[in-house]
């Protein structure tokens, strides 16, 4: 009793942290700003700005961005330059069930830029650059000095480099939408909503979220049709807890979901209209959606200096500061699903669960020390790895969700009965600075092809 009660104060605790270090950094700046026009009447350095590159928009980088871009003195002279193909944030937590649930697959695309500070896309006075600058491609290569795009090849020098890469890079649906353009992705989901709707048996490879999640979903939706999971360990879930792992199981069950255990395929007999298991099983199969792990997106930093990336996990090696692991690149910053702590700086670190909370807290780390450097203050804020960011809300069914808290020693489960199938994605576009579900081009006649 004693220990779930701690639990429950150290999480409060962990959160009003966060909170707090926001608001320091916040009016730490206002304060900054109210002794510069007090005390001087100096302009913006002439030239070009020094840049801040940031790679990716996902959680970490949207976030990175937007608390740099928020927090950062414009007598510095330096702007954020955000380097993204997508044209819309993905949010990827909906995607397993707009995966089975249709007309709600547009809510999955977040429109950029309401998470930046109102006006830094605009160029400043006399065509001064804009605070923030973004440019819509891919990074080729990145060196100690620049990036290299990859339409056209054109480099951007930096003074500080954010990768923040993700995982996944490659996957499919149910973990990412493989598209770059919202109108492509909408499309590939309304692919994946027809084959689940027109499968008479379902095979859902991964027990992990994904697995279980888009299983249940269309188990739930569609209950005569025959849904077997396949999990390649002994239990699902098997990244947490004992008690969120007979959760799954028992919603599982309830459901009619046929669950293989220990077990994984190996290849689909699309003629014969069966999955191959190692063990030489054959499960009835006429539509297969591999729901497995995802691997960093390391490529980049692998290139640039391989002993920062981890041989065994593919994660970037970060110091607590979410600086990597290389001395000799001290102005280079990872955050988000792509990196891990360095063994060699805490041997008992662990990988954080993925998942926003501790991309976001990873970011604003990552975020912080740059600003701190660009001031020519040493960076001194520090990422632990924390228990609260493993939280997870596991759907099973269109209906029914557990969520779950623990830090290794108690853990804590809460179940409910969900009334909004679209997983109160409208709260997520609000905290994003979009209005719940309206679209526009606004953002993306200020994005930019080069620098």
């Amino acid at each position: 009793m004693f220990d779930k009660a701690i639990l429950v104060l150290r999480g409060v605790g962990q959160i009003a942290a966060f909170l707090s270090a926001m608001l320091s950094r916040s009016i730490s700046f206002r304060l900054k700003l109210l002794r510069h026009s007090l005390t001087s009447s100096t302009a913006p350095p002439a030239g070009e700005p020094l840049n801040i590159v940031i790679i990716g928009a996902s959680i970490a980088g949207y976030h990175a961005a937007s608390t740099i871009a928020a927090n950062l003195p414009p007598w510095l002279g330096y702007r954020v330059v955000v380097v993204e193909p997508r044209d819309h944030f993905h949010f990827t937590w909906v995607l397993p069930r707009f995966c089975v649930v249709e007309g709600h697959e547009h809510k999955a695309f977040i429109p950029y830029a309401g998470h930046l500070p109102a006006g830094s896309l605009d160029d400043g006075p006399g065509g001064a650059p804009s605070k923030v600058a973004w440019v819509r491609d891919r990074v080729a290569s990145i060196s100690p000095t620049a990036v290299r795009l990859a339409a056209g090849g054109a480099d951007i020098p930096y003074a500080f480099l954010v990768v923040a890469t993700g995982a996944g890079a490659g996957d499919a649906l149910p973990n990412r939408v493989p598209a770059d353009g919202k109108a492509e992705g909408l499309e590939l989901l309304r692919r994946m909503q027809a084959r689940i709707r027109d499968a008479a048996d379902l095979v859902v490879v991964g027990g992990g979220a994904a697995g279980v999640e888009l299983a249940t979903d269309a188990k739930s939706k569609y209950p005569d049709k025959r849904v077997t999971l396949v999990h390649s360990r002994d239990a699902v879930m098997h990244r947490f807890g004992p008690r969120l792992q007979a959760a799954a199981r028992d919603g599982i069950d309830a459901l009619g979901v046929r669950l293989v255990t220990g077990d994984r395929v190996v290849s689909e007999d699309k003629d014969r209209r069966v999955a191959v298991l190692k063990s030489g099983r054959e499960i009835p199969c006429d539509c297969l959606i591999n729901c497995t792990g995802q691997r960093p997106d390391a490529r980049l930093v692998a290139a640039l200096s391989p002993a920062s990336v981890s041989a065994t996990t593919g994660h970037v090696l970060v110091r607590p500061t979410m600086q990597v692991r290389d001395p000799a690149l001290p102005n280079v910053y990872a955050c988000g699903d792509v990196c891990a702590p360095d063994p060699e700086e805490d041997s008992t670190a662990v990988v954080a669960q993925p998942n926003s909370r501790s991309a976001m807290r990873q970011a604003m780390v990552a975020a912080f020390n740059v600003l701190d450097a660009a001031e020519g203050r040493a960076p001194s804020n520090v990422y632990r790895p924390n228990w609260f960011d493993g939280v997870i809300k596991l759907t099973l069914g269109l209906d029914k969700s557990v969520s779950s808290v623990g830090d290794g020693k108690t853990e804590l489960l809460f179940r409910a009965k969900d009334k909004d199938v679209a997983l109160m994605v409208d709260g997520v576009w609000k905290r994003l600075g979009a209005t719940p579900f309206e679209d526009d081009d606004t953002f993306l006649s200020k994005v930019k092809t080069k620098i």
